[in-house]
Parts: structure tokens; C-alpha cells; sequence
């Protein structure tokens, strides 16, 4: 069995791998910590969890959670993960940061988009980026994989192979992202009550939105490209899911290859990927909320290509992830406890 802490297990993303986890033949949870909570059990914080696991949450205590841990899970807050990270790494934990501290490839946009001190600067740009299905070789084995943020998962897994394969012009790409209000954590915020959210869609971040670097950050480490997206997200009144409509321009001009020759690029790209589905019709975040499925449609409207791709932005979008990665980095079947 695998001893698996996990740090800041009071949030959604920390309920959703919990659940996953529960389910995996090698996992023992030992240690769940929260600043916050410490002394509540976990089933408090979590009624789903009643009855499934017994434990209580703790403050982290580097050499009690290190002596009794061999896998953390970070569902800590950018910039106050890498300081913790680090000392797990150094005590020779293998860590999975659901945090954007690892992601990115420099710290000059670190620095820029975060405007935080990082306690392991060496780390950045030389993190294994933690999306199964263009990095499944360097995830197998690695010590520490940063986790994908979920919008960039919905948009990555489209584009990477139609960038890779010269099909779609990198400097015209366009992603309109709507995700459920979940995304913006278990704090309470007053613009996200449920007045405020309901019966209403509202864009956000526009031109700030920090996943626009990690989306160009990555395209361009996979395929070698320069893309520079435009990246607007938008808040719909559901709790989960996210879809993503991306718009393209085919490289060879205004028609461009046939609609299947984009279709097969996909298909064939992600034959070994069990989690990606090509689909026909278009996808809905219906048919993908509480999985770890990543649904992508293609079609062609006006010269242009149109992408659609669908996840359940709690699960493939980070949690589901999470525990792929830890099958990589253990050597399990990618699909344990997740299908």
C-alpha cells in the first residue's frame, strides 16, 4: 500500500480526489491537513465522506507528515505551495502540486502573472506538466508533476495534435471557455453567491486571466509552435463542468484539408488515451461531469475550423488528473480507481 497524505483537504478538488482515491486498490490515506480546520474529521468537513474514511484533519507538521507519507497531493494556493513542496521533495516524498507554481516555463512569467515569491525557483520550467496525454513518458517515474489547470486541459488536449501535425495556423487561435462556478474554489466570495451567479452568464478576466500563459507556455513546449491564444472564460449558474469552443484557421488557407482529415489527426493521436473521446456530435458538459472523460468535436463553419471540447472541471480538469499521475508515477494502470 502507498501512504497518501494530502495538503489543504478542505477544498472541492480535494473531495473529488479523495472519492477517487478511495476507490484504488494501493491507496492509504494517513495524513489530511488544513491550517484552518485541524481537529475536524474529515467526514464533518465532508459529509460525503461519512462512513468512508476516519480521519481527522491535522496541521502540517513537516516530520510527522513526512514520516508517515510517501505520496502528497498539494491542493494548496499558488505561492503558498512551493515552500511546502519543497520540503517534501527534500524528505523524499514524490509530490503531485495542484497549484500553478510548477506549470509555467520560467519564472519571469511567474513573477508576472503571479507577483509572488517562489520558494523553488530551480524547479521552474524543469516540472513535469502533469497532462497524461502529451507527457505520459516523463510523468512515469518523475518526483514532483504539476497538476493542469482546467481550462487549459480543455483547450491543450484539442489543439496539441492540430499544431503538432501543421494543420491549424498558430497565430489565429480564439477560446471561449464557460465553466461552473465551482472552479472558483469552496471559499465563500460575495460575487459568487448564488444571487449573484444565478440566471446569468458573465465573461471575466478578460486579457488577464492567468491560464492564457500556461495554455501558450505548454502548446509551444509540445509542438514547438508560437501561438499567442485569446483566451476569454466565462461563469455559468451550474456547480461542474466546462466547455471550451476554440476557433481556428486552417494553415492551408481559407478552406483548408477536409473536416476528416482534422477528425483522423485526433482520432489517431489519442488512440491510447483512454480518457479522450473524438466524438461526431457536439459535446455537452452533460455527458462528462463526474468522469474523467475529455469529449472534442471538430467542424467547420466559414472557412474556420470550430473545436468544442467538454470536462468536468473538478475531475479531468484536476482532481481525475491528479490520480492519473499518480498511476504514472507508481506504476499502475493509467485507468485505475478511474474508470
Amino acid at each position: 500500500m502507498t501512504n497518501v497524505g494530502m495538503l489543504g483537504a478542505t477544498g472541492y478538488t480535494a473531495l473529488e480526489l479523495i472519492k477517487i482515491l478511495l476507490r484504488h486498490p494501493d491507496v492509504r490515506f494517513t495524513r489530511l491537513t488544513s491550517r484552518a480546520d485541524h481537529g475536524m474529521p474529515i467526514g464533518d468537513c465532508h459529509p460525503a465522506l461519512r462512513g468512508q474514511l476516519d480521519l481527522q484533519l491535522v496541521d502540517f507538521d513537516r516530520d510527522d507528515f513526512c514520516e508517515h507519507v510517501d505520496v502528497a497531493f498539494s491542493c494548496l494556493p499558488h505561492a503558498a505551495a512551493s515552500p511546502i513542496v519543497r520540503q517534501l521533495l527534500e524528505n523524499g516524498l514524490k509530490v503531485v502540486d495542484f497549484s500553478a507554481d510548477y506549470r509555467l516555463n520560467d519564472i519571469q512569467t511567474y513573477d508576472q502573472w503571479y507577483k509572488s515569491e517562489h520558494a523553488q525557483p530551480e524547479r521552474v520550467g524543469a516540472t513535469v506538466y502533469g497532462l497524461p496525454e502529451l507527457f505520459r513518458n516523463d510523468i512515469r517515474g518523475a518526483d514532483l508533476v504539476a497538476n493542469p489547470g482546467c481550462f487549459p486541459t480543455t483547450s491543450i488536449l484539442p489543439l496539441a495534435p492540430l499544431l503538432k501535425n501543421g494543420l491549424i495556423d498558430e497565430s489565429e487561435i480564439v477560446i471561449d471557455a464557460k465553466t461552473g462556478i465551482s472552479g472558483a474554489g469552496r471559499k465563500p466570495k460575495a460575487h459568487l453567491h448564488f444571487p449573484e451567479v444565478n440566471d446569468t452568464v458573465s465573461a471575466y478576466a478578460i486579457g488577464t486571466h492567468r491560464h492564457a500563459p500556461e495554455i501558450d507556455q505548454i502548446l509551444n513546449r509540445f509542438c514547438g509552435s508560437n501561438t499567442e491564444v485569446v483566451f476569454t472564460p466565462h461563469l455559468i449558474p451550474m456547480t461542474q463542468g466546462l466547455l471550451s469552443t476554440i476557433y481556428v484557421r486552417p494553415q492551408a488557407g481559407p478552406v483548408g484539408p477536409a473536416i476528416q482529415t482534422f477528425r483522423d489527426c485526433l482520432l489517431d493521436f489519442y488512440r491510447d488515451s483512454p480518457f479522450v473521446r473524438i466524438t461526431e456530435s457536439t459535446p455537452s458538459t452533460a455527458n462528462v461531469v463526474h468522469t474523467n472523460f475529455c469529449d472534442i468535436s471538430v467542424h467547420q463553419n466559414r472557412g474556420r475550423i470550430v473545436i468544442t471540447s467538454a470536462i468536468d472541471n473538478l475531475i479531468k480538469g484536476a482532481s481525475g488528473a491528479a490520480a492519473q499521475n499518480f498511476n504514472l508515477m507508481m506504476g499502475h494502470e493509467e485507468t485505475t480507481a478511474l474508470l
